[in-house]
């Protein structure tokens, strides 16, 4: 396992990161553990989170699984999607964000938290609220860092004007959607955090499952089958067509292609640590070998040749292509 410093911190993360989304939601306690600890004999010690993973049991597994050790380890959560029925449990407000943390901690069963996401742009309020809240909890030691998830390039840029100009604690990582089958962050996001110096750990490496190869020519049950979410984000004529590409290749090649797909997005410079997940500790073990793939330049460019390659940043074409 290799480690690397989160962002413009001081902080080492291992280079792949455990979601632990399917705790308690697809996965129970015992296996949970199981999951948890083979990852951890592997060497990872980063461990991803949100307050709303089935409706907080995802926390509340995690917290007892790192209370022995948690010194050795590195996690996060998130907040801003609805935990309640009110008006005012949703969101990036200093009430929800206060009240979240505090019932994060509880079932985290611990003093801080690593690493604190918003979990996605609230429009309905101001950013300066939500920054100068976060910057309340790091002073308060209630979270070390802060990461921003789902955030387009510029409303991060417009958090770190914030922070800059307001002296608050600055952010230090943000977590964008990236695989095979969703590139766009490499228009901007990526440059933008390669510049700024952030930490990036970027989810859904497998395409919903559909890099996985298990929906390949087949008829079986999974995530993709029963999301409409899922159907939504991927079901086009053009991811179809990368998918059979991928898969074909991968076969071919005797790759595995969970290993191949997350060594794919682990080769982009930018990349802090894809997370990973998984139901089994069978699932988990091909995202862990992953670490095992030689991703040449040759290699990565022959399969980003299987998807559309983002439209760049600026329509200036010949200047991009001539730097």
């Amino acid at each position: 396992m290799n480690y690397k410093n989160l962002g413009n911190s001081g902080i080492k993360v291992s280079s792949l990161c455990l979601g632990t989304m399917t705790f308690g939601d697809g996965a129970d306690a015992a296996m949970s553990k199981k999951i948890y600890q083979t990852s951890r004999d592997r060497g990872v010690n980063f461990f991803d989170c949100a307050n709303v993973y089935a409706k907080g049991e995802s926390e509340r597994i995690l917290g007892k699984l790192i209370y022995e050790h948690r010194d050795e380890v590195v996690i996060t959560t998130k907040a801003y999607y609805p935990t309640g029925n009110t008006v005012n449990d949703r969101g990036l407000s200093r009430h929800h964000l206060t009240k979240e943390l505090n019932k994060s901690l509880k079932r985290l069963n611990t003093d801080y938290i690593d690493l604190y996401y918003m979990h996605c742009f609230d429009t309905e309020t101001p950013l300066e609220e939500s920054l100068s809240t976060l910057n309340d909890f790091v002073k308060q030691g209630k979270i070390h860092y802060i990461g921003l998830s789902n955030f387009a390039a510029w409303q991060v840029m417009k958090a770190i004007s914030i922070v800059e100009k307001s002296n608050y604690e600055p952010i230090t990582c943000i977590q964008p959607m990236y695989s095979l089958l969703k590139r766009q962050c490499e228009s901007e996001l990526l440059p933008m955090a390669y510049s700024e110096k952030l930490g990036v750990t970027s989810y859904s490496p497998l395409g919903g499952g559909l890099l996985t190869g298990k929906y390949h020519n087949s008829n079986v049950d999974g995530r993709f089958k029963t999301s409409e979410m899922y159907q939504k984000r991927y079901d086009d004529e053009v991811t179809n067509k990368t998918v059979d590409r991928f898969i074909k290749f991968a076969m071919a090649n005797d790759y595995d292609p969970v290993s191949l797909a997350i060594a794919w997005v682990s080769a982009n410079q930018t990349i802090t640590a894809p997370i990973i997940g998984a139901r089994t500790v069978a699932q988990l073990e091909p995202a862990l070998n992953s670490l095992t793939i030689e991703m040449t330049k040759e290699l990565r460019d022959e399969i980003s040749g299987f998807s559309l390659t983002p439209t760049l940043a600026t329509d200036r074409k010949e200047e991009q292509l001539s730097t």
